[in-house]
């Protein structure tokens, strides 16, 4: 699975490790991420992050 990069603080979305403190389970895919999702550290949506 790919990892996306917030663009405002440049956190890194891995896929195997999800984001458990949001909700979002290890081997969730970005693309599975509900839409009102977003970035633990700044709180930016979906839409601030680019595939890497």
């Amino acid at each position: 699975m790919k990892k996306y990069r917030c663009e405002v603080c440049d956190w890194i979305y891995d896929p195997e490790v999800g984001d458990p403190d949001g909700g979002i389970a290890p081997g969730t895919a970005f693309e599975d991420i509900p839409e009102d999702w977003v970035c633990p550290i700044c709180g930016v949506g979906k839409d601030e992050f680019v595939e890497i």
